[in-house]
């Protein structure tokens, strides 16, 4: 028999998958439950509601996402390579299609009908992806190496840009569509000598 702990981490996996999938109403208990080899009162137990099961889903994505972005920092160096391997690193998940797309822009896309707490950490995740964005360009500016003449705005765009490639690239079933659309924007950026 499973840990609490350790169930409740595959209720999350289950339902990480099932969110990319479908999104928020894409899924149920039951197919949590058949996922993994549980009963949809041992779900109940660890998530006493759906809210609650996508809210921490969300929380803990958030937590995932900022350990990445530390840890990219804490390995380059440069703000016009890190931004590329933001970039890469969504290009070969979509390639392998590990995970194919992110949780926060399905959800996002089902925004207005979700439960305020899961809503909070959606947009909790927008903002600070926005402004780790906002701050590798500024930094990017100050070097020299990126044009930044608004890192606030190219930020957002950038975090647009990615996130519509990866709905381009499911939407054409193709995976290279993602980097058609993505390396122009890494090219206006990146200042040329």
């Amino acid at each position: 028999m499973s840990s609490p702990s350790s169930t409740a981490d595959a209720i999350l996996a289950s339902a990480r998958d099932l969110v990319v999938a479908g999104g928020y109403n894409g899924f149920s208990y039951a197919d949590i439950a058949a996922v993994v080899g549980i009963r949809k009162a041992s779900i109940h137990h660890h998530f006493p509601a759906k809210a609650d099961l996508v809210e921490a889903l969300v929380a803990r994505y958030r937590a995932e996402t900022r350990a990445a972005l530390e840890s990219l920092e804490s390995q380059i160096a440069g703000p016009a390579e890190l931004l590329g391997s933001y970039v890469g690193y969504w290009q070969a998940c979509i390639a392998r299609s590990d995970p194919p797309f992110c949780v926060c822009a399905q959800l996002a896309s089902e925004l207005p009908r979700l439960p305020e707490g899961v809503a909070r950490e959606v947009r909790a995740h927008f903002r600070a992806l926005a402004n780790w964005l906002a701050e590798v360009i500024a930094r990017g500016g100050r070097e020299g190496v990126l044009d930044a003449a608004d890192p606030v705005a190219e930020g957002e765009i950038m975090m647009a840009t990615v996130h519509g490639a990866m709905l381009s690239a499911r939407a054409y079933g193709t995976p290279e569509v993602f980097g058609a659309i993505t390396a122009p924007l890494l090219d206006r950026l990146s200042r040329r000598d």
